[in-house]
Protein backbone atom coordinates (compact mmCIF):
# COMPACT_ATOMS: atom_id res chain seq x y z
CA UNK A 1 0.00 0.00 0.00
CA UNK A 2 1.33 3.44 -0.94
CA UNK A 3 1.74 5.77 2.01
CA UNK A 4 2.42 9.50 2.27
CA UNK A 5 5.84 10.51 3.61
CA UNK A 6 4.54 13.92 4.64
CA UNK A 7 2.62 12.13 7.38
CA UNK A 8 5.78 10.50 8.62
CA UNK A 9 5.62 7.31 6.59
CA UNK A 10 7.10 5.98 3.39
CA UNK A 11 6.34 7.24 -0.13
CA UNK A 12 7.75 4.15 -1.80
CA UNK A 13 6.24 0.73 -2.47
CA UNK A 14 9.53 -1.11 -2.01
CA UNK A 15 10.22 0.26 1.45
CA UNK A 16 13.69 1.35 0.34
CA UNK A 17 15.16 4.75 1.07
CA UNK A 18 15.01 6.61 -2.24
CA UNK A 19 15.78 10.16 -1.11
CA UNK A 20 18.57 11.51 1.09
CA UNK A 21 19.04 15.14 2.06
CA UNK A 22 22.43 16.27 3.37
CA UNK A 23 22.52 19.45 5.45
CA UNK A 24 25.85 21.22 5.02
CA UNK A 25 28.66 21.05 2.50
CA UNK A 26 32.34 21.37 3.29
CA UNK A 27 34.49 18.27 3.57
CA UNK A 28 31.92 16.18 5.48
CA UNK A 29 28.96 17.04 3.26
CA UNK A 30 30.67 16.50 -0.05
CA UNK A 31 32.49 13.35 1.09
CA UNK A 32 29.10 11.94 2.12
CA UNK A 33 27.45 13.00 -1.13
CA UNK A 34 30.25 11.58 -3.27
CA UNK A 35 30.27 8.27 -1.41
CA UNK A 36 26.50 7.80 -1.56
CA UNK A 37 26.39 8.71 -5.25
CA UNK A 38 29.23 6.32 -6.08
CA UNK A 39 27.67 3.50 -4.07
CA UNK A 40 23.97 3.78 -5.03
CA UNK A 41 24.03 5.47 -8.41
CA UNK A 42 20.63 6.56 -9.76
CA UNK A 43 18.75 4.39 -7.24
CA UNK A 44 19.19 7.14 -4.66
CA UNK A 45 18.21 10.79 -5.08
CA UNK A 46 20.71 12.93 -3.15
CA UNK A 47 20.23 16.62 -2.38
CA UNK A 48 22.74 18.75 -0.50
CA UNK A 49 21.76 22.04 1.11
CA UNK A 50 24.52 24.53 1.82
CA UNK A 51 25.08 28.25 1.85
CA UNK A 52 28.12 30.02 0.51
CA UNK A 53 27.60 32.56 3.30
CA UNK A 54 28.47 29.95 5.93
CA UNK A 55 32.16 29.18 6.23
CA UNK A 56 33.62 25.76 6.91
CA UNK A 57 36.10 24.83 9.64
CA UNK A 58 38.69 23.29 7.32
CA UNK A 59 41.01 21.88 10.01
CA UNK A 60 41.34 18.61 8.13
CA UNK A 61 44.24 19.43 5.85
CA UNK A 62 46.31 16.49 7.08
CA UNK A 63 45.13 12.91 6.75
CA UNK A 64 46.06 9.36 7.68
CA UNK A 65 46.39 6.31 5.38
CA UNK A 66 42.76 5.23 5.79
CA UNK A 67 41.88 7.93 3.25
CA UNK A 68 42.94 5.54 0.48
CA UNK A 69 39.81 3.47 1.17
CA UNK A 70 37.59 6.48 0.57
CA UNK A 71 39.43 7.69 -2.52
CA UNK A 72 39.16 4.22 -4.03
CA UNK A 73 35.46 3.99 -3.12
CA UNK A 74 34.60 7.08 -5.13
CA UNK A 75 37.04 6.29 -7.94
CA UNK A 76 39.38 9.21 -7.35
CA UNK A 77 42.30 9.50 -9.76
CA UNK A 78 45.36 10.14 -7.59
CA UNK A 79 47.37 12.40 -9.94
CA UNK A 80 44.30 14.50 -10.72
CA UNK A 81 43.40 14.65 -7.02
CA UNK A 82 46.93 15.78 -6.12
CA UNK A 83 46.81 18.51 -8.74
CA UNK A 84 43.32 19.75 -7.91
CA UNK A 85 43.85 19.94 -4.13
CA UNK A 86 47.48 21.19 -4.12
CA UNK A 87 48.33 18.08 -2.14
CA UNK A 88 51.63 16.76 -0.86
CA UNK A 89 52.48 13.34 0.55
CA UNK A 90 52.59 12.52 4.24
CA UNK A 91 54.68 9.76 5.82
CA UNK A 92 53.74 10.58 9.40
CA UNK A 93 53.90 13.24 12.11
CA UNK A 94 56.93 14.78 13.80
CA UNK A 95 56.37 15.67 17.47
CA UNK A 96 58.62 18.43 18.74
CA UNK A 97 58.99 19.05 22.47
CA UNK A 98 56.26 16.65 23.57
CA UNK A 99 58.27 14.23 25.68
CA UNK A 100 60.36 17.07 27.06
CA UNK A 101 61.74 20.41 25.79
CA UNK A 102 64.14 19.90 22.91
CA UNK A 103 63.12 16.29 22.24
CA UNK A 104 61.76 15.09 18.90
CA UNK A 105 60.19 11.86 17.78
CA UNK A 106 58.33 10.63 14.72
CA UNK A 107 55.03 8.76 14.39
CA UNK A 108 55.44 6.94 11.05
CA UNK A 109 52.85 5.39 8.81
CA UNK A 110 53.46 1.78 7.82
CA UNK A 111 55.23 -0.67 10.07
CA UNK A 112 58.38 -1.11 12.09
CA UNK A 113 60.83 -3.80 11.07
CA UNK A 114 59.81 -6.62 8.81
CA UNK A 115 57.37 -9.50 8.91
CA UNK A 116 59.21 -12.48 10.42
CA UNK A 117 57.74 -15.73 11.75
CA UNK A 118 56.98 -16.49 15.36
CA UNK A 119 56.40 -13.28 17.28
CA UNK A 120 55.57 -9.63 16.52
CA UNK A 121 58.67 -7.76 15.34
CA UNK A 122 58.66 -5.24 18.18
CA UNK A 123 59.08 -8.13 20.65
CA UNK A 124 62.13 -9.20 18.65
CA UNK A 125 63.43 -5.64 19.03
CA UNK A 126 62.70 -5.62 22.77
CA UNK A 127 64.52 -8.93 23.22
CA UNK A 128 67.47 -7.69 21.16
CA UNK A 129 67.72 -4.63 23.40
CA UNK A 130 67.56 -6.81 26.49
CA UNK A 131 70.42 -8.85 24.98
CA UNK A 132 72.55 -5.74 24.53
CA UNK A 133 71.64 -4.46 21.06
CA UNK A 134 71.66 -0.65 21.18
CA UNK A 135 69.24 0.11 18.35
CA UNK A 136 66.59 2.84 18.46
CA UNK A 137 63.03 2.07 17.39
CA UNK A 138 63.26 4.84 14.77
CA UNK A 139 66.08 2.94 13.03
CA UNK A 140 63.56 0.21 12.18
CA UNK A 141 61.13 2.40 10.23
CA UNK A 142 61.73 3.24 6.58
CA UNK A 143 59.05 5.94 6.72
CA UNK A 144 60.90 7.65 9.57
CA UNK A 145 64.18 7.57 7.69
CA UNK A 146 62.62 8.90 4.47
CA UNK A 147 60.88 11.72 6.33
CA UNK A 148 64.14 12.76 7.97
CA UNK A 149 65.74 13.01 4.51
CA UNK A 150 62.72 14.62 2.78
CA UNK A 151 62.31 11.58 0.57
CA UNK A 152 59.19 9.72 -0.50
CA UNK A 153 58.11 6.43 -2.07
CA UNK A 154 54.85 4.58 -2.31
CA UNK A 155 54.61 1.13 -0.73
CA UNK A 156 55.34 -1.58 -3.27
CA UNK A 157 56.78 -5.01 -3.74
CA UNK A 158 56.16 -8.30 -1.98
CA UNK A 159 56.25 -8.72 1.78
CA UNK A 160 60.00 -9.36 1.78
CA UNK A 161 60.71 -5.93 0.24
CA UNK A 162 61.41 -3.14 2.71
CA UNK A 163 59.27 -0.87 0.49
CA UNK A 164 56.23 -2.95 1.48
CA UNK A 165 56.53 -1.61 5.04
CA UNK A 166 55.66 1.95 3.98
CA UNK A 167 52.35 3.69 4.44
CA UNK A 168 51.36 7.18 3.35
CA UNK A 169 48.60 9.76 3.38
CA UNK A 170 48.22 13.34 2.15
CA UNK A 171 48.23 16.98 3.09
CA UNK A 172 45.74 18.98 1.02
CA UNK A 173 43.72 22.15 0.92
CA UNK A 174 40.41 21.15 2.50
CA UNK A 175 38.38 23.73 0.58
CA UNK A 176 39.85 22.53 -2.73
CA UNK A 177 39.17 18.92 -1.71
CA UNK A 178 35.50 19.74 -1.05
CA UNK A 179 35.32 21.52 -4.41
CA UNK A 180 36.85 18.52 -6.17
CA UNK A 181 34.42 16.14 -4.48
CA UNK A 182 31.51 18.42 -5.34
CA UNK A 183 32.36 18.22 -9.04
CA UNK A 184 32.51 14.42 -8.87
CA UNK A 185 29.27 14.19 -6.90
CA UNK A 186 27.33 16.55 -9.14
CA UNK A 187 28.53 14.65 -12.19
CA UNK A 188 26.88 11.60 -10.63
CA UNK A 189 23.58 13.35 -10.10
CA UNK A 190 23.82 14.99 -6.69
CA UNK A 191 21.73 18.16 -6.59
CA UNK A 192 23.10 21.12 -4.66
CA UNK A 193 20.66 23.67 -3.26
CA UNK A 194 22.06 27.06 -2.29
CA UNK A 195 20.50 28.50 0.83
CA UNK A 196 20.17 28.46 4.58
CA UNK A 197 17.97 26.20 6.64
CA UNK A 198 14.78 28.03 7.60
CA UNK A 199 12.97 25.41 9.63
CA UNK A 200 12.54 21.66 9.96
CA UNK A 201 9.28 19.81 9.38
CA UNK A 202 8.74 16.91 11.75
CA UNK A 203 6.59 13.87 11.09
CA UNK A 204 4.00 12.54 13.52
CA UNK A 205 6.41 9.87 14.76
CA UNK A 206 9.11 12.44 15.63
CA UNK A 207 11.28 11.84 12.59
CA UNK A 208 12.33 14.61 10.24
CA UNK A 209 10.03 14.91 7.23
CA UNK A 210 11.62 17.80 5.35
CA UNK A 211 14.01 20.71 5.51
CA UNK A 212 12.62 24.06 4.43
CA UNK A 213 15.05 26.74 3.32
CA UNK A 214 14.76 30.41 4.24
CA UNK A 215 13.57 30.94 0.66
CA UNK A 216 10.75 28.46 1.21
CA UNK A 217 12.08 25.51 -0.81
CA UNK A 218 10.99 22.21 0.73
CA UNK A 219 13.44 19.27 0.68
CA UNK A 220 11.72 16.03 1.68
CA UNK A 221 13.46 12.68 2.17
CA UNK A 222 13.39 9.45 4.14
CA UNK A 223 16.94 9.90 5.48
CA UNK A 224 18.75 13.07 6.54
CA UNK A 225 22.49 13.44 7.07
CA UNK A 226 23.61 16.24 9.37
CA UNK A 227 26.89 17.74 8.15
CA UNK A 228 26.21 21.17 9.64
CA UNK A 229 29.42 21.15 11.66
CA UNK A 230 29.62 22.33 15.25
CA UNK A 231 26.11 23.80 14.98
CA UNK A 232 24.66 20.27 14.68
CA UNK A 233 21.37 21.76 13.56
CA UNK A 234 19.58 18.45 13.07
CA UNK A 235 21.16 15.94 15.44
CA UNK A 236 21.49 18.41 18.29
CA UNK A 237 19.01 21.16 17.56
CA UNK A 238 16.13 18.98 16.36
CA UNK A 239 16.75 15.47 17.67
CA UNK A 240 18.26 16.58 20.98
CA UNK A 241 21.17 14.11 20.97
CA UNK A 242 23.36 14.95 23.96
CA UNK A 243 26.99 16.00 23.61
CA UNK A 244 29.46 14.26 25.93
CA UNK A 245 32.11 16.78 27.00
CA UNK A 246 35.70 15.45 27.15
CA UNK A 247 37.41 18.73 27.97
CA UNK A 248 38.50 17.37 31.38
CA UNK A 249 40.85 15.08 29.40
CA UNK A 250 41.44 17.22 26.32
CA UNK A 251 41.34 20.80 27.62
CA UNK A 252 42.35 22.64 24.44
CA UNK A 253 39.21 24.38 23.19
CA UNK A 254 40.34 26.96 20.65
CA UNK A 255 42.55 27.26 17.60
CA UNK A 256 43.96 30.08 15.55
CA UNK A 257 45.01 29.33 11.97
CA UNK A 258 46.95 31.23 9.34
CA UNK A 259 48.52 30.22 6.00
CA UNK A 260 52.09 31.19 5.23
CA UNK A 261 54.27 31.29 2.14
CA UNK A 262 55.57 27.99 0.84
CA UNK A 263 59.09 27.07 1.84
CA UNK A 264 61.72 26.13 -0.73
CA UNK A 265 61.29 22.37 -0.23
CA UNK A 266 58.17 20.70 1.16
CA UNK A 267 58.44 18.06 3.85
CA UNK A 268 56.56 14.74 3.63
CA UNK A 269 55.21 14.98 7.17
CA UNK A 270 53.09 17.08 9.49
CA UNK A 271 54.83 18.77 12.42
CA UNK A 272 53.33 19.27 15.88
CA UNK A 273 55.28 21.52 18.25
CA UNK A 274 54.51 22.07 21.93
CA UNK A 275 53.64 25.64 22.91
CA UNK A 276 52.91 27.02 26.42
CA UNK A 277 49.13 26.57 26.22
CA UNK A 278 48.86 23.82 23.60
CA UNK A 279 50.58 22.95 20.35
CA UNK A 280 51.25 24.31 16.87
CA UNK A 281 50.66 22.47 13.61
CA UNK A 282 52.58 22.85 10.38
CA UNK A 283 51.16 21.31 7.20
CA UNK A 284 53.09 21.77 3.91
CA UNK A 285 51.10 22.07 0.67
CA UNK A 286 52.19 22.71 -2.90
CA UNK A 287 51.20 26.37 -2.83
CA UNK A 288 51.45 27.35 0.84
CA UNK A 289 52.00 26.08 4.37
CA UNK A 290 49.09 25.61 6.76
CA UNK A 291 49.73 26.66 10.36
CA UNK A 292 47.68 26.72 13.50
CA UNK A 293 47.89 26.91 17.29
CA UNK A 294 45.53 24.69 19.27
CA UNK A 295 45.26 26.06 22.79
CA UNK A 296 43.25 26.23 26.00
CA UNK A 297 41.67 29.63 26.51
CA UNK A 298 41.99 29.30 30.30
CA UNK A 299 45.74 29.56 29.95
CA UNK A 300 46.11 31.80 26.89
CA UNK A 301 44.22 34.74 25.42
CA UNK A 302 43.31 34.88 21.74
CA UNK A 303 45.78 37.73 21.20
CA UNK A 304 48.57 35.79 22.90
CA UNK A 305 47.81 32.73 20.78
CA UNK A 306 47.86 34.72 17.55
CA UNK A 307 51.10 36.39 18.55
CA UNK A 308 52.75 33.05 19.34
CA UNK A 309 51.64 31.56 16.04
CA UNK A 310 52.74 34.53 13.92
CA UNK A 311 56.12 34.57 15.64
CA UNK A 312 56.75 30.92 14.73
CA UNK A 313 55.99 30.73 11.02
CA UNK A 314 58.45 29.47 8.41
CA UNK A 315 57.40 32.11 5.90
CA UNK A 316 55.38 35.29 5.49
CA UNK A 317 51.76 35.16 6.70
CA UNK A 318 49.34 35.19 3.75
CA UNK A 319 46.14 36.13 5.61
CA UNK A 320 44.83 37.41 8.89
CA UNK A 321 44.59 34.86 11.71
CA UNK A 322 41.27 33.00 11.88
CA UNK A 323 39.90 31.75 15.20
CA UNK A 324 37.89 28.61 15.94
CA UNK A 325 36.14 27.49 19.12
CA UNK A 326 35.28 23.91 19.98
CA UNK A 327 34.74 21.43 22.80
CA UNK A 328 36.28 17.98 22.54
CA UNK A 329 33.64 15.30 22.86
CA UNK A 330 31.11 13.12 21.12
CA UNK A 331 27.43 12.36 20.63
CA UNK A 332 26.66 8.81 21.72
CA UNK A 333 23.49 8.92 19.60
CA UNK A 334 24.91 10.26 16.35
CA UNK A 335 22.16 8.31 14.56
CA UNK A 336 18.76 9.21 16.00
CA UNK A 337 15.56 8.20 14.21
CA UNK A 338 16.16 9.16 10.56
CA UNK A 339 19.00 11.63 11.17
CA UNK A 340 22.65 10.56 10.95
CA UNK A 341 25.37 13.01 11.98
CA UNK A 342 28.67 12.86 10.08
CA UNK A 343 31.78 14.87 10.89
CA UNK A 344 31.82 17.68 13.43
CA UNK A 345 28.09 17.37 14.08
CA UNK A 346 28.80 13.92 15.54
CA UNK A 347 31.74 14.95 17.70
CA UNK A 348 35.13 16.59 17.66
CA UNK A 349 38.66 15.49 18.48
CA UNK A 350 41.40 18.02 17.93
CA UNK A 351 43.64 17.43 14.89
CA UNK A 352 46.71 16.27 16.86
CA UNK A 353 46.75 12.91 15.02
CA UNK A 354 44.94 14.11 11.87
CA UNK A 355 41.80 12.09 12.54
CA UNK A 356 39.12 14.60 11.50
CA UNK A 357 38.72 13.36 7.93
CA UNK A 358 39.12 9.76 9.05
CA UNK A 359 36.14 10.15 11.37
CA UNK A 360 34.08 11.53 8.50
CA UNK A 361 34.85 8.55 6.31
CA UNK A 362 34.43 6.16 9.24
CA UNK A 363 30.90 7.46 9.71
CA UNK A 364 30.27 7.14 5.97
CA UNK A 365 31.60 3.56 5.90
CA UNK A 366 29.35 2.55 8.78
CA UNK A 367 26.36 4.27 7.20
CA UNK A 368 26.93 2.37 3.96
CA UNK A 369 27.28 -0.94 5.78
CA UNK A 370 24.17 -0.30 7.90
CA UNK A 371 22.18 1.65 5.33
CA UNK A 372 18.54 1.42 6.39
CA UNK A 373 15.25 0.79 4.71
CA UNK A 374 12.72 3.56 5.05
CA UNK A 375 11.32 2.05 8.25
CA UNK A 376 14.58 3.06 10.01
CA UNK A 377 15.21 -0.14 11.96
CA UNK A 378 16.43 1.14 15.37
CA UNK A 379 18.81 -1.80 15.63
CA UNK A 380 20.88 -0.33 12.79
CA UNK A 381 21.13 3.01 14.55
CA UNK A 382 22.15 1.29 17.78
CA UNK A 383 24.90 -0.61 15.99
CA UNK A 384 26.13 2.52 14.21
CA UNK A 385 26.26 4.43 17.49
CA UNK A 386 28.10 1.63 19.27
CA UNK A 387 30.74 1.38 16.54
CA UNK A 388 31.25 5.13 16.33
CA UNK A 389 31.57 5.30 20.11
CA UNK A 390 34.34 2.70 20.00
CA UNK A 391 36.13 4.72 17.33
CA UNK A 392 35.89 7.93 19.30
CA UNK A 393 36.89 6.35 22.62
CA UNK A 394 39.95 4.69 21.12
CA UNK A 395 41.17 7.87 19.44
CA UNK A 396 40.43 9.87 22.59
CA UNK A 397 42.72 7.63 24.65
CA UNK A 398 45.47 7.87 22.04
CA UNK A 399 45.33 11.67 22.11
CA UNK A 400 45.33 11.80 25.91
CA UNK A 401 48.51 9.71 25.91
CA UNK A 402 50.37 12.56 24.19
CA UNK A 403 49.22 15.13 26.73
CA UNK A 404 49.78 13.39 30.02
CA UNK A 405 53.12 11.67 29.29
CA UNK A 406 55.24 14.83 29.22
CA UNK A 407 58.18 16.05 31.26
CA UNK A 408 59.86 19.37 31.89
CA UNK A 409 57.01 21.69 30.85
CA UNK A 410 55.97 23.85 33.81
CA UNK A 411 53.28 25.88 32.09
CA UNK A 412 49.86 25.54 33.78
CA UNK A 413 48.32 23.50 30.97
CA UNK A 414 51.08 20.92 31.00
CA UNK A 415 51.13 20.63 34.79
CA UNK A 416 47.39 19.98 34.63
CA UNK A 417 47.77 17.32 31.94
CA UNK A 418 50.53 15.47 33.77
CA UNK A 419 48.41 15.09 36.90
CA UNK A 420 44.88 14.72 35.55
CA UNK A 421 42.97 11.45 36.15
CA UNK A 422 43.12 9.18 33.10
CA UNK A 423 40.51 6.88 31.55
CA UNK A 424 40.79 3.38 33.02
CA UNK A 425 41.27 1.97 29.52
CA UNK A 426 44.39 4.06 28.95
CA UNK A 427 45.80 3.30 32.41
CA UNK A 428 45.45 -0.43 31.76
CA UNK A 429 47.01 -0.22 28.32
CA UNK A 430 50.03 1.74 29.50
CA UNK A 431 50.56 -0.58 32.46
CA UNK A 432 50.47 -3.68 30.25
CA UNK A 433 52.98 -2.20 27.83
CA UNK A 434 55.36 -1.15 30.61
CA UNK A 435 55.19 -4.62 32.11
CA UNK A 436 55.24 -6.93 29.10
CA UNK A 437 55.66 -4.91 25.93
CA UNK A 438 52.22 -6.06 24.80
CA UNK A 439 49.92 -3.72 22.90
CA UNK A 440 46.36 -4.60 23.87
CA UNK A 441 44.52 -3.66 20.68
CA UNK A 442 41.11 -4.71 19.39
CA UNK A 443 40.89 -5.87 15.79
CA UNK A 444 38.97 -2.79 14.61
CA UNK A 445 40.96 -0.06 16.37
CA UNK A 446 42.16 2.75 14.14
CA UNK A 447 45.66 3.14 15.53
CA UNK A 448 47.61 -0.09 15.21
CA UNK A 449 50.83 -1.43 16.73
CA UNK A 450 53.21 0.94 14.94
CA UNK A 451 51.28 4.01 16.08
CA UNK A 452 51.10 2.99 19.73
CA UNK A 453 54.76 1.95 19.69
CA UNK A 454 55.83 5.28 18.22
CA UNK A 455 53.94 7.41 20.72
CA UNK A 456 54.49 5.26 23.83
CA UNK A 457 58.24 5.15 23.24
CA UNK A 458 58.36 8.69 21.94
CA UNK A 459 56.70 9.97 25.11
CA UNK A 460 59.08 7.98 27.29
CA UNK A 461 56.88 5.01 28.21
CA UNK A 462 59.13 2.01 27.68
CA UNK A 463 58.62 -1.72 28.07
CA UNK A 464 60.46 -3.65 30.77
CA UNK A 465 59.63 -7.04 29.29
CA UNK A 466 58.60 -8.79 26.11
CA UNK A 467 56.49 -11.73 24.96
CA UNK A 468 58.00 -15.00 26.33
CA UNK A 469 57.66 -16.45 22.82
CA UNK A 470 60.73 -14.39 21.92
CA UNK A 471 62.81 -16.44 24.38
CA UNK A 472 62.63 -19.25 21.85
CA UNK A 473 64.75 -17.19 19.47
CA UNK A 474 68.51 -17.61 19.49
CA UNK A 475 69.83 -14.36 20.99
CA UNK A 476 72.67 -13.85 18.51
CA UNK A 477 70.52 -14.71 15.50
CA UNK A 478 67.71 -12.43 16.62
CA UNK A 479 70.09 -9.54 17.21
CA UNK A 480 71.59 -10.04 13.76
CA UNK A 481 68.17 -10.13 12.10
CA UNK A 482 66.98 -6.96 13.83
CA UNK A 483 70.24 -5.21 12.98
CA UNK A 484 69.96 -6.40 9.37
CA UNK A 485 66.56 -4.70 8.99
CA UNK A 486 68.05 -1.41 10.17
CA UNK A 487 70.93 -1.80 7.72
CA UNK A 488 68.55 -2.49 4.80
CA UNK A 489 66.61 0.68 5.68
CA UNK A 490 69.80 2.73 5.87
CA UNK A 491 70.90 1.48 2.43
CA UNK A 492 67.49 1.84 0.79
CA UNK A 493 66.63 5.39 1.86
CA UNK A 494 69.30 7.29 -0.15
CA UNK A 495 68.23 5.48 -3.34
CA UNK A 496 64.68 6.87 -3.21
CA UNK A 497 63.67 10.26 -4.66
CA UNK A 498 63.21 13.45 -2.71
CA UNK A 499 59.60 14.26 -1.97
CA UNK A 500 59.19 17.16 -4.39
CA UNK A 501 60.78 15.17 -7.21
CA UNK A 502 58.44 12.22 -6.59
CA UNK A 503 55.43 14.53 -6.46
CA UNK A 504 56.40 16.37 -9.64
CA UNK A 505 56.75 13.09 -11.52
CA UNK A 506 53.25 12.00 -10.52
CA UNK A 507 51.72 15.39 -11.31
CA UNK A 508 52.97 15.06 -14.88
CA UNK A 509 50.25 12.45 -15.37
CA UNK A 510 47.54 14.93 -14.35
CA UNK A 511 48.23 17.39 -17.17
Amino acid sequence: MRRDWEDGVVDDRSGRVTRVVILGGGTAGWMTAAALAASFGPALSITLLESEEIGTVGVGEATIPTIHWFNELIGLDEPEFLRATKATFKLGIEFVGWRRPGHRYFHPFGQYGATLPGVAFHHRWLKARADGEDLALADLSLATRLAAENRFARPQGEARSILSTLGYAYHFDASLYARHLRALAEARGVVRVEGRLGHVERAANGSVAALVTEAGERLAAELFVDCSGFRALLIGGEMGADYEDWSHWLPCDRAVAVPSARVAETTPYTRSTVRPAGWQWRIPLQHRTGNGYVYCHRFCSDDEAAGTLLANLDGEALAEPRFLRFVAGTRRAAWTRNVVAIGLAAGFLEPLESTSIHLIQSGIAKLLTLFPDADMDPGLAARFNALMARDMDGIKDFLILHYHATQGHEDPLWRHCRTMPLPDTLVAREAQYRRSGRLMLDADELFREASWLAVLNGQGIEAAGYNPLADGLDAATNRAQVRQVAEVIARAAPTLPRHDEALAAILEHAR
